[in-house]
């Protein structure tokens, strides 16, 4: 009954954002309190999971949407992201600009969450896209299936480095043959942008108010206007890198790292690098009613819809759905793809795609001989499997659903009929590219 629940629940919020003009945080927040109502969540569950996935994923992400949002709005009020732009466009052309966001986004994904990751280059996806005249739904479908391939296939990622552990995978076979199955994924991914989500024209509108139509005669160089995204990135790398927990050191110097690598202090630092883009800093750029202003009102409409996400994935999850829905797919023996249904089943009922990992991992365990995965090569295809699962679909109830959604300016419509549709062509690809390197390794 609680998949009949689902399947009304994701109507609903289509209905009320699309037909009805509801706005989407009141959408998702009326549909996630009748679903813990109506799935039979006791009343103190309810309360306690809508604190929770409003608190816990903006306790995440949300001072990280508010300073990219901010560092997007210096780059393009000073003109620093059409100074990128132009250096960019010149080298990759006009009609790669789709492939270029998806390998930066696949690249910068491996070390860093896909949410900071789509804040850090979306201010640069859309200059591109204001640059070249085209939509920005192509450059950002790319962008979040790009960040979204690494994240679920490629270690150090969480998600594929705790089902490893899980399943008692050897995590090098794991990244080895994680890289080839996400390439060939986020390059369906990439065909896809290209062929389909750019017909969708969708203005690519500056932050702030900034003016599409203005000559920066004082714009910064495209090297300074890329340190702030840069230095955030690579802080952020370096404390990836040198976790304590996965190499051992632990000395001040470390602990400085960990520190400034922080995602959230990472873009503050970026957003003091910032005030040294324009050529001279004023009093009402940083004021209430200046860029910092205008952007901060800018990201309030993200955040909360962010966070109306985040309410309706936890209540999915104390619901009980993945349970039930591991019960309800474990008794079938589909190989391979068992483990791909599971993880994509759970990853669309509840919206993380880490518990998708997490859980199908979890479910999948008891199960391994009698399903015949027993060599190494196997565990580690089992792993990247699920992974790719845990891609198929990012929609509502997935707060980087609405992280690449109104960043962008995709109304629910689009966002399902672009990001969710693409998320599952990622997926499925992946889940394909397992199966014909099972069939030959395994």
């Amino acid at each position: 009954m609680v998949l009949i629940y689902l399947l009304l629940a994701i109507v609903a919020i289509i209905f009320l954002t699309t037909r009805l003009k509801v706005h989407a945080f009141m959408a998702l927040l009326i549909v996630s309190l009748a679903y813990g109502l109506f799935s039979g969540m006791s009343y103190s569950d309810i309360i306690m999971s809508i604190n929770d996935g409003f608190g816990g994923t903006l306790g995440k992400i949300g001072l990280i949407i508010v300073l990219g949002v901010i560092i997007g709005a210096f780059l393009e009020n000073t003109g620093g992201a059409f100074a990128i732009a132009e250096k960019v466009l010149k080298f990759i052309g006009k009609k790669r600009i789709i492939t270029a966001m998806g390998v930066l986004g696949y690249i910068v994904s491996i070390p860093v969450f896909a949410d900071s990751g789509f804040l850090l280059l979306h201010p640069l996806s859309k200059s591109l896209s204001k640059k070249a005249k085209i939509s920005i739904a192509g450059p950002a479908i790319a962008l979040g299936l790009g960040l979204m391939a690494s994240h679920t296939m490629v270690p150090p990622t969480p998600g594929p480095i705790a089902a490893a552990g899980i399943l008692g995978a050897d995590l090098g076979l794991v990244i080895a043959f994680g890289f080839p199955v996400s390439i060939i994924a986020l390059i369906a991914g990439l065909v896809f942008a290209s062929k389909y989500a750019s017909k969708t024209y969708i203005e690519p509108d500056l932050i702030g108010g900034a003016d599409s139509e203005r000559i920066y005669k004082e714009q910064p160089s495209a090297l300074k206007s890329s340190i702030p995204i840069i230095i955030p990135i690579l802080l952020i790398v370096l404390r990836s890198i040198l976790n304590p927990e996965r190499t051992g050191i632990d000395n001040a110097f470390v602990d400085f790292l960990n520190f400034v690598g922080e995602p959230v202090i990472a873009l503050l630092i970026g957003v003091f690098l910032c005030l040294l883009l324009p050529k001279k800093l004023e009093y009402d750029m940083v004021s209430s009613s200046g860029w910092i202003g205008k952007a901060i009102m800018d990201a309030a409409s993200i955040i909360l819809i962010t966070g109306a996400g985040g309410i309706f994935g936890k209540i999915l999850q104390n619901s009980g759905i993945a349970e039930t829905l591991g019960d309800l797919l474990s008794g079938y023996n589909l190989g391979i793809f068992l483990p791909f249904v599971i993880a994509a089943a759970i990853k669309s009922a509840q919206g993380s795609s880490t518990v998708a990992l997490v859980t199908s991992a979890s479910i999948i365990f008891p199960m391994m001989s009698s399903l015949g995965f027993e060599t190494e090569i196997q565990k580690a295809l089992v792993v990247i499997v699920i992974g790719a699962g845990s891609a198929v679909v990012s929609h509502a109830n997935d707060s980087f659903f609405w992280v690449v959604t109104q960043m962008s300016g995709m109304n629910v419509k689009n966002g399902y009929r672009l990001f969710s549709l693409g998320s599952g062509i990622l997926g499925l690809t992946g889940a394909l590219a397992v199966f014909v390197l099972y069939t030959l390794f395994a």
